[in-house]
């Protein structure tokens, strides 16, 4: 599955009191993808939320669906790489976490006909950087692939931030490697085992990318 068809680059990661950091051969740093997107997006939701449940129980709601998302981004990973990856533990979310990562093995990734990288790191030159998780061709078109766990699968509406995460990394790969990708394939499984992808092309695409140029704008307006 995983082919080396380019030269990804190492980027140093720092931690600021801005957010995340990546630094490039420039030296200079620029912050990531992710840390842009939530300075630009609108809290209203998540701030309703936390004062619904209350702040002690979104803390752990929260602590507990990040380590679930990194147990599973990490098998998925090791399995591609030929890795030993079925190394769970017994506890409630490691068990959740292997049931849904075999659920992505048998149902994602056999959409995916080859891996030129996982944990890719990309960069746009004084602009931002960031990881996507695995970049190849996902049913016969290049494409920048991101896996996402979740408590149910989500609306298409509820997940425009994920799908421009994908175009800036697209942006930066096609600058970076003069690459053509013009695909986003968003792989996700929830917590009942149930799998769904959600892909943009064609003029799809190019409507994300230009929300992303804005989100992008704002960030450095402010």
């Amino acid at each position: 599955m995983l082919k080396n068809k380019y030269d990804y680059p190492n980027l140093k990661r720092i931690q600021t009191k801005q957010g995340r950091r990546y630094v490039g051969e420039d030296e200079k740093p620029v912050p990531s993808v992710t840390t842009i997107l939530g300075d630009t997006g609108d809290k209203t939701a998540l701030i309703a939320w936390r004062k619904r449940v209350g702040d002690a129980e979104a803390t752990r709601i929260s602590t507990e669906s990040a380590g679930l998302g990194t147990k599973v981004h990490n098998a998925l990973e090791k399995y591609i790489l030929g890795e030993e990856w079925n190394t769970f533990g017994n506890n409630h979310v490691s068990i959740l976490a292997e049931s849904m990562t075999n659920e992505m093995v048998n149902n994602g990734l056999t959409k995916i006909d080859e891996l030129w990288g996982v944990e890719v790191a990309l960069i746009a030159k004084g602009l931002y950087a960031g990881t996507s998780d695995a970049v190849g061709m996902f049913n016969g078109v290049e494409s920048i692939i991101d896996f996402k766990t979740a408590k149910k699968i989500k609306k298409r509406e509820w997940i425009e931030d994920y799908f421009m995460q994908g175009c800036a990394y697209a942006l930066a790969h096609n600058e970076m490697f003069g690459s053509n990708i013009q695909t986003v394939a968003i792989l996700m499984i929830d917590r009942e085992g149930k799998y769904k992808d959600f892909v943009i092309e064609g003029d799809e695409f190019n409507e994300y990318c230009d929300k992303w140029s804005s989100r992008l704008a704002d960030y450095y307006s402010k």
